[in-house]
């Protein structure tokens, strides 16, 4: 469900000193899962006809929700 750009995009740029970089990979791993928490919320708010406008079978949905915000 996931369709953003990755985090690691942020770690690519070559002068970001390691000291730096761990944070920066925190606050990116925290924006991820922010991401995954309201992306599910809203999925979990769609009824029949919109899921199947998606194209999301309820199975599909159940399977998404039932995730830990972590994966």
């Amino acid at each position: 469900m996931e369709r953003t750009l990755s985090s690691d995009s942020l770690f690519q740029d070559s002068s970001v000193s390691s000291k730096s970089a761990l944070p920066l990979r925190v606050l990116a791993n925290l924006m991820l899962w922010q991401r995954r928490l309201s992306s599910r919320h809203q999925l979990a708010r769609l009824d029949a006809r919109l899921l199947a406008d998606a194209g999301i079978s309820e199975s599909q949905r159940f399977e998404e929700l039932s995730k830990p915000f972590w994966r």
